[in-house]
């Protein structure tokens, strides 16, 4: 995804143009990565069973509504930085640090996959929070670094339901 300057909007701000044009690139990209991470969280919540069903259910319903409102609240930080939002599903799956998923393991397994591809989406914007901070962009790098933590949490909670802790 590339955001071009001349593509944005004029407003005045200290962050100059050039910046914005990059952090709306790297929060389209984390925009990406969120709603593809949705997506597997909302088809784990609808496919998980067993024994810890109730729990995994209702762990996994949490965390999709969380991203959910994250997915919103990216989307109106690249508008608010002055640039369009990236579109289309396959532009999200293109952009995202995480795969697509077309078919499910066992309960352990989806657990595991969606503890790791949540880890990776806060690390990619642990590497974006540094790009914020460069250009001075103090709301970008606090609200990555919110999610952050909001992503590693997440990520605890499911390894700690799996059946065998590694």
């Amino acid at each position: 995804m590339t955001v071009k300057t001349a593509e944005l909007r004029e407003m005045k701000t200290d962050i100059n143009k050039t910046d914005r044009a990059r952090m709306a690139e790297k929060l389209g990209e984390t925009l990406a990565s969120t709603y593809v991470l949705y997506q597997k969280t909302q088809s784990v919540h609808w496919n998980v069973t067993g024994p810890m069903f109730v729990g995994d259910h209702t762990l996994t319903e949490g965390q999709y509504e969380d991203l959910a409102a994250s997915i919103d609240t990216i989307a109106e930080r690249i508008r608010a930085l002055g640039a369009k939002t990236p579109v289309g599903l396959s532009t999200y799956i293109n952009n995202s640090v995480i795969d697509d998923q077309v078919e499910w393991g066992d309960v352990d397994a989806m657990l595991k996959q969606l503890s790791n591809d949540t880890l990776t989406v806060a690390n990619q914007m642990r590497e974006f929070v540094k790009t914020a901070e460069e250009a001075d962009d103090v709301f970008t790098a606090d609200l990555l670094t919110a999610r952050i933590g909001a992503l590693e949490e997440s990520s605890w909670m499911l390894s700690a339901n799996l059946s065998s802790i590694n």
